[in-house]
Parts: C-alpha cells; sequence; structure tokens
C-alpha cells in the first residue's frame, strides 16, 4: 500500500559507495515498498516514511527532528566525544576514572590533551604533563635501545595529517617550530620572489618539505601518546610480512542505543617494512623521515598500496611473531578471535562511557544509526588497543578485491537499523521463522536504554 513506502533519499557522492548501497536496499527491502529518490523534496508530504542515506552536510536534521517516529537518517547529530581525539581521550578518561574496572583501561593509552597556537607557549601547554616530563627524563639516562617514544595527534586532523613520533623535549618543540606560521619577514620575501615551487615549474608536493601546509594555530588540539612499540607483524611468507598494521572494525550504531560490531574486519598495512623508532636515534633516519613504515593510514601510500589491505580473518590463525605475556600466554586457541573479543568488549565500553558519560558531546537518538570506522592496534602480547574513530570512514580503501565487505555490512545495517525502524521484521523473527538474515555478521556488543523517544 502507497502508506507504507519508504522513500529513500540515497545520495553518498562517492562513486565507490553509491552503488552498494542502492544494491543493499534493493536486496534487502520489498520492491514494493522502496523507492529511490535523489533529494528529499520529491517525497510527497503525505507520505513521512523517510530514509536519509547522505553525507553529513546535506541530512535535513531540522526535518528529521520533526518526525522522529516515520523519518530514519544515517548519522547523528552530535558524535565528538567519539570522533575528535581529543574529545575521545576526554572521554575515556572520564569513564575510566568513575568505572576502576572498566577495560578501557587496558584497551586505550593514556594520553594528554593540550592546546596550542605558536611553539613559543608549548612550555606553559605541557606544564601539568608530567607523565611526559618524567619519560624524558628517563629518557636522559636510558641509553638508545630503552628510549620511550611518544605519538603526536592533532585532535581534529584526519589520513594522518599532523602525526609524529618523539622522545624528548627537543624533538616535540622542533615540530611545533617547523609548523609555525611564516614571519612578517618570510611574508615579504615570498611575495617578492614567488615560491620555489612556481619559479621552478615544479608542484608544491615535489618541492616543499614533509608537514610543510601545516599550522600549529589551525589544528590547535593536540594529544600526545606513548607509541606501541612493537607491534604484531605478520612472519615470512604472509605478503605484507615485517609491515605495521592496524584493523579496521565497522561498527554500527543504531538508536538511543544499540551497537554493533561487524565481525568481517580489514587488516591495513604500512607502506614500508616496520622499524622501530629505537633503532633510528644512531642514525640520520629519523622515524618522521619514514612516517610510511609507522603510519597504517592507506591514503598516504601511493605505488606500494596494493596489497596493504586484507581481510583480517585471512591471516594467519597462528603466528610466531605474537608473544603473549601472563594470562594470554595460558590461553589456547586463534589468536584473531582473543583479539575480535577485545574489540567487541573495548567497542562496548566506549560507547556507553561517550553515552552515559559525556552526553552533551554524544546525542544518540532513536531515529538515526551511524556507521563508524573504528581502528585499533595489535602489539606484539596481543594486546589489542584503540586508536581512533572515524565518522563516514572511507569504504574506498577496502578496494575492488574485498568489496563485497562492504556490499555485507551496507545489507546488514540495512537489517538492523533500516528494517527494525520501520517495523520491516527484524533478526529475531526472521529466525523464528526460519530465515537467515543478512546482519548474522552484525555482532550485538551494547543494548542499553538512554530514555530517549
Amino acid at each position: 500500500m502507497a502508506q507504507n513506502r519508504i522513500y529513500a533519499v540515497v545520495n553518498y557522492e562517492d562513486s565507490y559507495v553509491q552503488p552498494l548501497l542502492i544494491d543493499a536496499l534493493k536486496a534487502r527491502l520489498p520492491p514494493e515498498i522502496l523507492v529511490l529518490v535523489s533529494d528529499i523534496s520529491e517525497v510527497p508530504d503525505q507520505h513521512g516514511q523517510v530514509l536519509q542515506w547522505l553525507q553529513y552536510e546535506k541530512i535535513d536534521f531540522d526535518r528529521l527532528m520533526s518526525h522522529p517516529s516515520k523519518m530514519l537518517a544515517n548519522s547523528y547529530v552530535i558524535r565528538k566525544a567519539l570522533i575528535r581525539k581529543h574529545y575521545l581521550s576526554t572521554t575515556v578518561s572520564h569513564w575510566a576514572t568513575k568505572n576502576p574496572e572498566s577495560c578501557l583501561q587496558q584497551h586505550v593509552k593514556p594520553s594528554f590533551e593540550f592546546e596550542l597556537d605558536f611553539s613559543e607557549f608549548l612550555d606553559e601547554a605541557l606544564l601539568e604533563a608530567y607523565e611526559l616530563k618524567e619519560s624524558w627524563a628517563r629518557n636522559e639516562s636510558n641509553g638508545l635501545d630503552n628510549q620511550e617514544w611518544w605519538i603526536l595527534k592533532p585532535g581534529m586532523s584526519d589520513r594522518g595529517q599532523g602525526i609524529r613520533l618523539f622522545h624528548s623535549e627537543e624533538d616535540l618543540t622542533s615540530i611545533f617550530e617547523e609548523w609555525d606560521p611564516p614571519s612578517d619577514d618570510e611574508d615579504g620575501e615570498i611575495e617578492s620572489t614567488g615560491s620555489v615551487a612556481n619559479s621552478n615549474n615544479m608542484s608544491k608536493d615535489e618541492d616543499e618539505p614533509q608537514g610543510s601546509g601545516i599550522i600549529t594555530s589551525q589544528l590547535r588540539h593536540f594529544i600526545v601518546q606513548p607509541y606501541i612499540d612493537p607491534p604484531l607483524l605478520m612472519p615470512e611468507p604472509h605478503p605484507s610480512a615485517g609491515r605495521k598494521f592496524h584493523i579496521r572494525t565497522y561498527v554500527l550504531s543504531y538508536g538511543a542505543l544499540q551497537v554493533y560490531v561487524y565481525r568481517p574486519m580489514l587488516a591495513l598495512f604500512g607502506g614500508q617494512s616496520y622499524q622501530s623508532p629505537k633503532a633510528t636515534l644512531d642514525s640520520d633516519n629519523s622515524p618522521n623521515k619514514r612516517l610510511p613504515a609507522h603510519l597504517t593510514n592507506t591514503c598516504l601510500q601511493t605505488g606500494e598500496r596494493e596489497g596493504s589491505v586484507h581481510a583480517f580473518w585471512s591471516l594467519p590463525q597462528t603466528i610466531s611473531t605474537l608473544k603473549p605475556r601472563g594470562s594470554k600466554e595460558q590461553e589456547q586457541g586463534d589468536w584473531r578471535e582473543l583479539v575480535f573479543d577485545q574489540i567487541c568488549r573495548s567497542t562496548a565500553e566506549l560507547f556507553e562511557g561517550a553515552a552515559r558519560g559525556m552526553a552533551v558531546h554524544f546525542q544518540p537518538v532513536p531515529n538515526a544509526f551511524e556507521l563508524f570506522g573504528v581502528d585499533f592496534m595489535v602489539d606484539v602480547e596481543g594486546n589489542t588497543w584503540l586508536l581512533e574513530v572515524n565518522a563516514f570512514p572511507d569504504f574506498a580503501q577496502t578496494g575492488s578485491d574485498l568489496q563485497n565487505l562492504v556490499k555485507g555490512l551496507f545489507e546488514g545495517c540495512v537489517d538492523v537499523a533500516v528494517k527494525r525502524f520501520f517495523d520491516l521484521g527484524s533478526k529475531d523473527k526472521e529466525e523464528e521463522e526460519g530465515k537467515k538474515g543478512n546482519d548474522d555478521e552484525m555482532v550485538k556488543v551494547l543494548d542499553i536504554d538512554l530514555g530517549r523517544r
């Protein structure tokens, strides 16, 4: 019947994602009720059942909030408690402080957050960074092989921009000095002579040193954390042996609040062989000159990107490079299952911590859902560490070979969020009827009632 139609406004503005979304909706929703439109203005007023699956800036949130029972959108309005690194740090810290038994303490490195506009104010910004200063003091007496390394992350950047490694106050100061804006004299010189790149007919990327184009005052919010070293590496003969990797986990947050972890995950490998920063101190080969070996963002890779993306569950079940300690040493079985269990538990704690402890900055509502790309690192002992949470993740990094992984994610999302919201059946109902739903890979890790209707 006409009144039961769902008008799906789908325009993701991504040539990789758009056809997969359309296929998922067609595969999982009855054709007689699905009406695909390109703009919300095409929806007849008398038919209020609407699905918005758009880029964040294009979602009509006013209309969404005005129709809480008939309209569903693919993003929450407010979720910076998760997706901004400095807010994420606060979210974890607050929740772990109030809940000392929280597993987040074992899966998130402690961090110190600060604001900075210019390098000359760095001392003032770090006045309360006690653990960092204690580490620097230890490094002064430690040998080269025992240096403690830290990682600097801008709070609001993405795609690896501005991430640097350091082990001393001098290191950190030089990083920020590099990012200081040019002085008035330097501005005048540039205006009178033109840029070197232009005068030599070279592109900006070819000519400028690494890190140029970054200005501290534009990033402003930063966090520092202990660097995870050594990470778990795949041994030979794996095609990405010796390269650092992180795990991209897709997490579906639905309503207020259910959270699902998509079991098929990605292993994203760095573009160069990994070398501990400790091994570079006695040479000019600074780790910041070899960032592709330390940062596993595939967007940073060019020709070496091929072969950098693998299905997580395709990794070897047993690996010689894993060196568990303590209780993990006694655990038997597939290390991948142990990692997945850690990911599920820490994801549940993280989203509950954001919802209950940072309610101003994470506001899930009943008529919205969102897919997040959550990144984890595994160290050589098998411990899993949360790195960051990404809104509107870059699905295209999956590539064509693993496209079915993303297709299955979208179909699971339709089953869990879209069909349930529009009362078209659920996983439980389908199982009762003897049917197997496509959301079997969506593992529910959290189900709480935040009292929002």
